[in-house]
């Protein structure tokens, strides 16, 4: 999966910082230990020395081998006065070297795999991602709502008509529901539909879970279905296909997608094929997507494909909000 060139850009530079902060570290912790060790200074610095020594050994012709050798002998010696130093001095033998955040391109970004090929990290790609998440929630109110300012009294504590249940006893356990979602998410967590009419909380509760679970340390993706699609859509009508494919990309790689007012977009093929396209990719790829909609499943099917609406139905947990409008006055 490709990135843009801004995206790339920054986090190279996030990734750079990360390396350059290790080698800070490593220097600071080395004066620490040179300074109640200073036998070992004077280690790492013949060491140094004997490398270079046996770089210039091949130049030496017949007696290149023997200085090799000798050499070679000394940096054992010396290897070994050093371990045993720091052992007995309660220092494990890597204390002075850099202690990478990834152990396999040690913070480089890249590595050459058995094949001899030299490949992207892991590590770097999840940078990518997250500087992906960034740069589309910019325009979002991810800091709006928290499940602290989310009130349960604007709504009626009477059963519902056409339901069992109150608008106060529904809303309560599905602020639950998202508070424990929240919590404990993990890319193995369910997505979610959220469903019901207009003004009862369902983007406050998604932002709320938005806001803790970037707060773990995920990358999450925030959007509208309007304002997403509007945008994919003149991407590709105008043939920015590599802006396109950056878009979906990140909505696709992000380890949880937020789609609020899903259905108030400009009904399209386009549109309708690009929805089911992303949840499905992202259903195959183990990541829980959250949806937001005013629709009923009846409103759903007419507008989207049947089989959007069964995988849908088949692949989230289903909330439905009942109530009326909370941000209209409240009659007591």
């Amino acid at each position: 999966m490709s990135y843009g060139k801004n995206v790339n850009i920054i986090a190279e530079e996030r990734l750079n910082r990360i390396r350059n902060s290790v080698f800070e570290n490593q220097a600071r912790e080395k004066e620490k230990i040179y300074s109640r060790l200073p036998r070992l200074r004077d280690i790492e610095k013949e060491l140094t020395n004997i490398g270079t020594q046996a770089g210039k050994a091949v130049l030496l012709g017949k007696d290149a081998k023997a200085v090799s050798e000798r050499l070679a002998e000394r940096s054992i010696a010396l290897q070994r006065e050093k371990n045993s130093i720091l052992f007995n001095n309660g220092y494990t033998k890597d204390a002075l070297e850099p202690h990478y955040h990834c152990k396999k391109c040690h913070d480089t970004g890249r590595y050459e795999n058995y094949e001899g090929i030299t490949v992207l990290c892991e590590c770097l790609k999840r940078i990518r991602t997250k500087v992906a998440c960034e740069e589309l929630n910019k325009v979002s109110p991810l800091s709006l709502s928290t499940f602290e300012s989310f009130s349960l009294e604007h709504y009626d504590m009477d059963v519902f008509p056409g339901s069992n249940t109150s608008p106060y006893e529904r809303m309560r356990k599905i602020l639950e529901y998202c508070k424990r979602y929240s919590t404990s998410f993990t890319l193995s967590s369910p997505s979610i539909l959220m469903k019901g009419a207009t003004g009862l909380g369902k983007t406050h509760l998604s932002l709320a879970i938005a806001n803790e679970v970037i707060n773990m340390g995920f990358g999450v993706i925030y959007v509208s279905a309007p304002m997403i699609l509007s945008k994919l859509e003149k991407q590709h009508f105008s043939y920015a296909y590599d802006e396109e494919e950056q878009t979906i990309n990140s909505l696709v790689e992000c380890d949880l997608l937020i789609i609020d007012d899903l259905g108030t977009e400009f009904q399209s093929s386009y549109n309708s094929s690009t929805i089911y396209n992303i949840f499905n990719t992202r259903l195959l790829n183990n990541r829980p997507t959250v949806i937001n909609t005013n629709l009923t499943l009846k409103e759903m099917e007419g507008i989207y494909t049947q089989r959007f609406v069964s995988r849908v139905m088949g692949n989230c947990a289903k909330l439905d909000f009942i109530g009326t409008d909370i941000r209209r006055p409240q009659r007591r």
